[in-house]
């Protein structure tokens, strides 16, 4: 691939106006997400409206320090970072466990995944994703994020009802659809954000919003003066997270590596390392405060070439505006008053984009597609389906020490694609 002409090059410093209306672009395109996924993630353990409101807080100023840190000593490319999908996985497996205990698997998987960045264990990990594997763990996030989706629709307020929320809500994805096939550019990167407005302003005008009282716009952060954390190490959940980790540093290694096959920049290899390294450190400190763990998406170089600028100063501005809307409470109460049936629907839209995603890769590997290719990938997708439905009252059943991880749709559907590919079909699918 020859390298691409931009209008602003890597190490490049815009004019200061181009440098602010392309950092606050990409602003808007990570906002969303870290309000979709950071609600989410929230909403499994904190009922509270403040006590999400504090999480965001977190979750932006964990955001906006990854991306800081990733810029002067990580990979030092224009890539968003944001909340990981594959850690809501583990996080909606380990509804049972506490914030504590959750925060503490995530600490351990970024240790690991630094570990594992200096040695030559990361090599080896590499060599076992192969393109199946790797599509198979695309598709389990979204099939496993099923049931936590299903409440997000499903959740009532108002004069709502479930099944007015599922009439919205299969609306509202078609819409978002219609959007995503005639937009162009930056309105296509920014898609998500406009669908929550728009959605949110639409299901509010059928149903009565619901006001909420909000902490005020205090300039000192809460989580500074009033913050606890607690060490608290179940082995079951530590190895339920470390698959999940495996997928993310599968997915940071993709992300890295696609937006660098684009920009060419040098010392490809050290930036790999660092960048991973880098998202490791991210996930110990999103540990640290209690909210989960960031990654590079891979979304990025869409953004890079639509927009032709390929400069890294761009996301200083994202990060200090990210930075800026951690210490404003009051702000991120307002961003995060969404109805779950709308961030609900929009999930639905980024898990379609990532089966596609999976799909892609699956049909595009070398050597085609085959039917006992179909079998490695389908056992792993039937099962994470199974378990991740799987009633309370039979999941109570299972060893405790082995329940986060017997009990994780996502782990089992891994491991069974792991089992196809490299045991039961090595000679046919090599």
């Amino acid at each position: 691939m020859n390298k691409m002409n931009f209008r602003y090059q890597l190490n490049e410093i815009p004019p200061k106006r181009d440098l602010i209306l392309l950092g606050l672009q990409w602003l808007v395109i990570a906002i969303p997400f870290v309000v979709i996924i950071g609600k989410a993630a929230a909403g499994q353990h904190l009922n509270d409206p403040a006590a999400q409101t504090l999480y965001l807080q977190k979750l932006f100023f964990i955001t906006a320090v990854t991306v800081l840190i990733q810029f002067h000593w990580g990979h030092g490319l224009p890539l968003i970072v944001g909340p990981a999908t594959v850690l809501l996985v583990g996080i909606a497996a380990s509804q049972s466990s506490s914030i504590d205990t959750i925060s503490s698997s995530i600490m351990v998987g970024g240790f690991v995944l630094m570990a594992l960045n200096r040695t030559r264990l990361f090599s080896y990990l590499k060599d076992l994703f192969t393109p199946r594997v790797v599509a198979g763990t695309l598709i389990l996030i979204a099939f496993t994020l099923t049931p936590m989706i299903m409440d997000l629709i499903t959740a009532t307020r108002g004069g709502d009802t479930e099944f007015l929320n599922l009439v919205f809500a299969l609306v509202f994805v078609y819409i978002l659809f219609i959007a995503n096939k005639h937009a162009q550019g930056i309105w296509k990167s920014t898609l998500n954000i406009w669908a929550i407005l728009i959605g949110t302003l639409v299901y509010n005008f059928f149903f009565s919003m619901k006001i909420v009282k909000t902490p005020g716009f205090n300039l000192i952060a809460p989580y500074f003066y009033d913050f606890t954390f607690g060490l608290a190490f179940d082995p079951g959940v530590i190895i339920s997270f470390l698959f999940c980790f495996t997928a993310l540093a599968i997915n940071d290694l993709g992300s890295i590596q696609s937006l660098s096959e684009i920009i060419r920049p040098d010392s490809r290899d050290k930036r790999i390392t660092a960048g991973i390294f880098v998202t490791g450190l991210g996930n110990i400190l999103a540990g640290f405060f209690g909210v989960i763990g960031p990654v590079n998406f891979s979304l990025s170089p869409g953004v890079v070439i639509s927009t032709g600028c390929a400069s890294r100063y761009t996301l200083i501005p994202m990060a200090l505006g990210l930075l800026a809307i951690s210490f404003f409470p009051g702000v991120i109460a307002f961003i995060g008053a969404i109805p779950s049936v709308v961030l609900g629907s929009v999930l639905v839209y980024i898990m379609c984009s990532q089966i596609a995603a999976g799909l892609e890769i699956a049909f595009n590997a070398q050597g085609g597609f085959t039917h006992e290719q179909g079998l490695v990938m389908g056992l792993g997708l039937m099962l994470s389906i199974i378990v991740s439905f799987l009633p309370p009252d039979t999941l109570n059943t299972f060893p405790a020490v082995l329940r986060p991880v017997l009990g994780n749709g996502f782990v089992m559907g891994v491991v069974s694609v792991l089992i196809m590919e490299h045991l039961i079909f090595k000679e046919r699918t090599e």
